[in-house]
């Protein structure tokens, strides 16, 4: 058991990463700038990829573990504590994530709407512009 309590821990330490990189991302996006977002996908992906490996690693650790039939009380504690930060970082995960989400949403709403005022006052240009040119004809013509 004792194999599955280091990769716990060893798991925890790369959620502990994933979760400081967050950090640092929403506070890059809560002052809008998604310069790094490329950057910060991939490193997420990256870790996430590292977890994945770990997991695979504990299952196959925890079936040699279950052949052992005693297992000591302590080394049940500390599984139990690693278990309990595990689901208590995915949790704060979870949250930065819809935050996350929240604040590229945002940003990609005000630049569809900064778009369609730029499209909107396109139209109006060149709604004036051939007006004006229609005008500026229909004066010469008089003249």
């Amino acid at each position: 058991m004792t194999g599955v309590l280091d990769l716990l821990i060893e798991k925890n330490h790369f959620l502990d990463k994933f979760l400081v990189l967050n950090e640092k991302e929403i506070l890059n996006f809560l002052d809008g700038n998604f310069d790094n977002l490329d950057s910060f996908y991939n490193s997420r992906e990256k870790i996430l990829g590292i977890l994945s490996e770990i997991d695979v690693k504990i299952e196959e650790e925890s079936i040699f573990d279950l052949e052992e039939s005693v297992v000591d009380s302590d080394t049940k504690k500390r599984v139990l504590k690693a278990l309990d930060y595990k689901n208590e970082l995915v949790t704060r995960i979870l949250g930065q994530d819809l935050q996350i989400l929240s604040l590229i949403e945002t940003a990609k709403s005000n630049i569809i709407k900064e778009l369609s005022g730029v499209k909107s006052t396109r139209k109006v240009l060149g709604a004036y512009k051939s007006g004006k040119n229609s005008k500026s004809e229909k004066i010469n013509e008089k003249v």
